[in-house]
């Protein structure tokens, strides 16, 4: 009778969950790995770099609009990929948050691994030290016990055990250079700090630009309508600022026979805390370099610009003088434009008023140079200013409920008839216009305004500590150098009294000098000298 025989059954292969199991293991070992964090650390510098190089939307959104415009397709499609918010965007949010796991996930077990390295004893001293990289041998005229406790003394700082082998031969195991990991450790996490606290630092913190005419005008961190332009954290909502004020008394502006500024000056008053109780200000000199600190916030001097001043004279004799900024068109003489707007007094009825209202438009020339009737600015310094104004009479639209430049009117009311130029002319310092209507128009004179920065960011000394701490643990795992170093003294015998001394030496770094100092260790060990 014959059997038919099963047929072998087919391996089944890993389950579906195996398989997922796997795939996250290994994923997540990848990511973990410190080549994986040095990788993604050199991409989060290169991400950086389209922040530096292009306009970015928060500090500067009329700037990204015009990039835009002139690129057409190119500027278009960098701002579908967030190019011009690259620090909020979704690629370098992501490259962040991974580095910051990488991170975590490298040196948690490294950090584990580094605590049993330091809590366990030097390994054992090899049975053939000959075969060690460093190698001697000599003799001792003591005994073990006092070749020993010279050795012991010899080996100060490092750390050592003594141990004993058959026939009263004793050995002693010594290690140092455990600073090296400890540097690079520290490296590694100070990194990580300085990742997250920088990241805390844009949640909790803020900057704010405005500009102050410096002619004792003041400017108080009360909220954020009182900036020109306000960059706030995700968790800042502008109720909650640090309260301090700051009056710029004057402005001081050298430069150099190129006409490049070379030197800012700003004399300031400020107060903060119990001051703003009693009104007390405090002086302080206000350079680019050297910001003001006041309560949790700093102030810096970005740049400076001019002011014309003009006076206007209405009919009934009433008069109404103005100090507004003008917008800087050419860094190298100054020239600068703007617009500075009146609102006639005394008119109560609404829709006359928005008919009567004057602008004061064109450019202001620091030192005046004419191509004819055509104004420009020869040089940077104020010393013979004048200006090239057209005025406009009508709606400047003042009333309309909507935001408006302060360098410029809307130019939509002059093509809709609303606003029109009335006159046009140069003027020289104390020279004037009169209008159809007997208005008078002066212009005064120049005066500077500065623009300041304000910022707040909690973390900046926690920052500055981890940055300061890498640079330690980068030292310590540059410079300090791992090694080991044997040590076995033989008794001697009835024949030959003293010992028999052996030392050895392994590096276990490449860097290159532990020939020489086991050269010089060895010496004293075996001759006995003080260290």
């Amino acid at each position: 009778m014959t059997t038919t025989e099963a047929p072998p059954k087919t391996p089944q292969g890993p389950t579906p969950a195996k398989r997922t199991f796997a795939f996250v293991r290994n994923t997540w070992r990848g990511l973990t790995s410190m080549r994986t964090a040095l990788v993604l650390l050199f991409l989060l510098a290169l991400a950086a770099l389209p922040g530096a190089l292009l306009p970015q939307r928060k500090l500067n959104a009329p700037k990204v609009d015009e990039y835009i415009a002139a690129h057409g397709w190119w500027g278009t499609l960098l701002d579908k990929l967030e190019f011009y918010d690259v620090y909020s965007s979704i690629w370098f949010s992501a490259i962040y948050l991974l580095l910051m796991i990488s991170l975590v996930g490298c040196l948690t077990p490294r950090s584990f691994d580094y605590v049993k390295a330091m809590r366990a004893k030097p390994v054992l001293t090899p049975r053939n030290l000959a075969r060690m990289p460093h190698y001697r041998l000599g003799r001792g005229k003591s005994d073990v016990n006092a070749e020993l406790a010279a050795v012991h003394k010899q080996l100060s700082g490092w750390r050592r055990v003594e141990r004993e082998e058959a026939d009263g031969v004793r050995t002693i195991s010594a290690e140092r250079g455990f600073l090296r990991e400890t540097g690079n450790l520290l490296f590694h996490f100070s990194m990580l700090g300085l990742i997250v606290f920088f990241a805390l630092g844009k949640l909790f913190g803020y900057e704010g630009q405005v500009i102050v005419q410096a002619d004792g005008s003041s400017f108080c961190n009360s909220g954020i309508y009182n900036y020109d332009s306000f960059n706030a954290g995700l968790r800042v909502d502008g109720t909650d600022l640090d309260p301090f004020c700051v009056k710029v008394n004057d402005f001081t502006v050298r430069y150099t026979p190129a006409g490049e500024p070379e030197y800012y000056h700003s004399n300031i008053e400020y107060q903060s805390g119990p001051d703003l109780e009693t009104n007390t200000w405090r002086p302080y000199g206000l350079e680019v370099n050297s910001p003001l600190r006041t309560a949790g916030d700093r102030v810096y001097l970005l740049g400076q610009g001019n002011s014309p001043q003009f006076t206007v004279t209405f009919p009934d004799g009433e008069k109404r003088t103005q100090n507004t900024q003008w917008r800087t068109v050419d860094p190298t003489t100054m020239l600068a434009e703007g617009a500075t707007k009146f609102d006639q007094p005394g008119i109560t009825d609404e829709v006359q008023r928005r008919t009567r209202q004057l602008a004061i438009t064109g450019l202001l020339a620091p030192t005046a140079f004419l191509h004819g009737n055509v104004l420009t600015s020869s040089a940077p310094e104020t010393k013979d200013p004048q200006v090239a104004v057209d005025i406009m009479r009508g709606d400047l639209g003042l009333d309309a409920g909507r935001g408006q430049s302060v360098f410029e009117i809307d130019q939509s009311l002059v093509d809709d008839g609303r606003l029109k130029k009335i006159a046009r002319e140069n003027l020289k310092v104390g020279q004037e216009i009169k209008l159809d209507d007997g208005t008078k128009i002066r212009f005064d004179g120049v005066n500077h305004w500065v623009s300041l920065q304000v910022s707040h960011d909690p973390t900046q000394g926690f920052v500055l500590g981890f940055a300061i701490a890498m640079f330690l643990g980068l030292g310590a795992s540059l410079l300090v150098k791992r090694r080991r170093l044997w040590v076995r003294v033989k008794p001697g015998t009835e024949d030959d009294p003293g010992t028999v001394i052996e030392v050895a030496g392994l590096a276990r770094t490449d860097q290159a000098g532990y020939g020489e100092e086991f050269h010089k260790i060895s010496e004293r060990l075996i001759s006995g000298q003080k260290g």
